[in-house]
């Protein structure tokens, strides 16, 4: 059985657990949004491509892997969507008296909460459930054992933090940012290096894993081709997070020191740099490439309040774990200060294409 596929230990970023006020589960709204813009994509492309005449005759388990699924509820509507995409399929072809059975593999790091998600799973679903546990940045699956393999903004998290992003010697050195956006040219390389380096190693894993005519589909933050990264909303959003966390130091709660040696470990790529990567690996051939502007499809009373909840949802552990839990709620409420002050900025972003949808086939 393969390991990690990888030279060191792959961090773990897990969203916030449980089902409380500032809870992934109560605060995925953006990512319930965008499986609904990914969601006509997915129908099209399995009607058309997803190969099944050249899955075994006889197959009689169509396994299906969602990748990062994290607490629900967005995993549960995505994987209902394809697999009543794949009915459709056999029903089309006029196979519906050969319909197999259909398992479903959630998969998240080992820190993941994994009891929520089982406590949440949907009653009257119509297949078999099984959790994963471990990174996706390397094998977890027997050879050739997926038909069907969906992400949902989970492969923006690095595997890990470039270490010269730390290091006062070295040119990257992201002193005083958190995050890539407004950046010098040296931080957005170190990012950009390490992202191509986690996507060979997920592509790789994945090609094994894959049967092939099957089909995978990766939905993530991207941003078009030369764009900066401050245009999108992940990027403003962690512009002012980080504004907020220097504020802090400047007042004596925190070092500056402290923001020194923090970084976000988020990357956003764009069509040209997924096609190259796809294209590096070889094992599928592109099916879709679509970058979409899912804020448009947002409700117009989501503002400040929810970018904070979504961003306390998602970064609430990893802040914690680098600058103490004590700070958290000060954090929070200054960066909704932030988003007021900075609510063009903000509402411009919503309105740029930042949301990647890749559909590939293996080969």
């Amino acid at each position: 059985m393969s390991g990690s596929g990888s030279d060191a230990v792959v961090e773990s970023y897990p969203m916030n657990g449980g089902d409380g006020t500032f809870s992934y589960n109560k605060n995925s709204y953006f990512q319930r949004v965008a499986t609904n813009v990914a969601r006509e994509s997915i129908d099209e492309v399995i009607a058309e491509e997803l190969d099944i005449k050249r899955f075994s005759p006889a197959l009689t388990t169509f396994q299906i892997a969602d990748l990062g699924c994290s607490v629900g509820p967005n995993t549960f509507v995505a994987v209902q969507n394809i697999l009543e995409a794949v009915r459709r399929k056999y029903e089309s072809l006029g196979l519906a008296s050969q319909l197999p059975d259909f398992q479903v593999l959630f998969n998240d790091h080992v820190s993941n909460d994994f009891n929520t998600l089982f406590t949440s799973l949907p009653s009257d679903r119509p297949y078999y459930a099984a959790g994963v546990p471990g990174s996706f940045h390397g094998r977890l699956f027997p050879e050739a054992s997926l038909h069907f393999v969906h992400s949902s903004y989970a492969l923006q998290w690095l595997s890990k933090v470039p270490k010269e992003l730390i290091d006062p010697n070295s040119p990257a050195f992201n002193k005083g940012r958190v995050h890539y956006t407004s950046a010098p040219s040296e931080v957005s390389d170190a990012y950009t290096t390490q992202f191509a380096k986690d996507m060979a190693t997920f592509l790789s894993a994945r090609g094994e894993e894959i049967a092939s005519g099957g089909i995978m589909v990766l939905v993530m933050p991207g941003i078009a081709n030369g764009i900066p990264y401050s245009r999108i909303p992940s990027g403003v959003m962690f512009d002012l997070l980080g504004f907020s966390l220097m504020d802090m130091a400047n007042e004596g709660i925190i070092s500056e020191a402290q923001v020194d040696s923090f970084n976000l470990p988020v990357y956003a790529p764009s069509p040209d740099e997924m096609t190259a990567l796809v294209e590096s690996n070889g094992c599928f051939s592109i099916q879709r490439m679509d970058l979409a502007a899912p804020g448009t499809k947002i409700d117009d009373s989501v503002g400040g309040h929810a970018c904070m909840l979504h961003l306390r949802a998602g970064m609430e552990g990893i802040i914690s774990k680098h600058f103490g839990s004590e700070i958290i709620d000060d954090l929070f409420d200054r960066f909704l200060q932030k988003t007021k002050e900075y609510s063009d900025r903000l509402n411009s972003a919503f309105l740029q294409g930042s949301q990647l949808v890749v559909i590939l086939k293996r080969k």
